[in-house]
């Protein structure tokens, strides 16, 4: 009994974990400069990420708004070190590349590492199918997380001003 308790409370704690606060906009306002922002997106949250795939293994992937404008990220690992890939939204190209360094961006990349070693599906895959499955919505986030011990994805959807989550199966 003991042993399965802890066991729930470690997973509820990595499910926790994996799910940066970041991963999609807090507030009205957030939501809404980014709902109008995405309409100068070209490619998909999946082509960005599989482009991130180039410096890494994706672990987690994500358009927001920084420093007022539309960026497309993407977090990989690669050999233990945690990156952040600048995918230009436009055209599918890596921008940049720089180090994870921050202690929070840190712990939340080595949570969705641990999530993402039991993946069988990649979330560029995990995005498409959510994107199948809700017609004229277009995938925004894409998180993993665990859910009754299986990996999972997180996908955030937008569809003009509406928002809505869901969850696909990385097992």
């Amino acid at each position: 009994m003991r042993t399965t308790t802890i066991a729930v409370v470690s997973l509820a704690a990595l499910m926790f974990a994996a799910a940066p606060a970041g991963t999609q906009p807090h507030d009205d306002k957030e939501r809404a400069e980014l709902a109008k922002a995405m309409k100068d997106a070209k490619i998909s949250l999946a082509q960005g990420v599989k482009a991130g795939a180039r410096a890494g293994t994706p672990i987690s992937g994500k358009y927001e708004i920084e420093d007022g404008k539309l960026q497309l990220s993407v977090y990989t690992v690669r050999r233990e070190k945690f990156s952040e890939v600048i995918v230009d939204h436009k055209t599918g190209k890596v921008a940049k590349t720089e180090p994870i360094t921050k202690d929070d961006d840190l712990k939340d990349a080595r949570a969705q590492r641990q999530v993402m070693a039991k993946a069988k599906r990649s979330l560029a895959a995990a995005a498409t199918e959510a994107m199948k499955a809700n017609a004229g919505f277009r995938a925004v986030a894409v998180v993993p997380a665990v859910k009754d011990d299986h990996p999972m994805a997180e996908v955030t959807l937008l569809k003009g001003a509406e928002w809505k989550t869901v969850t696909e199966k990385l097992d």
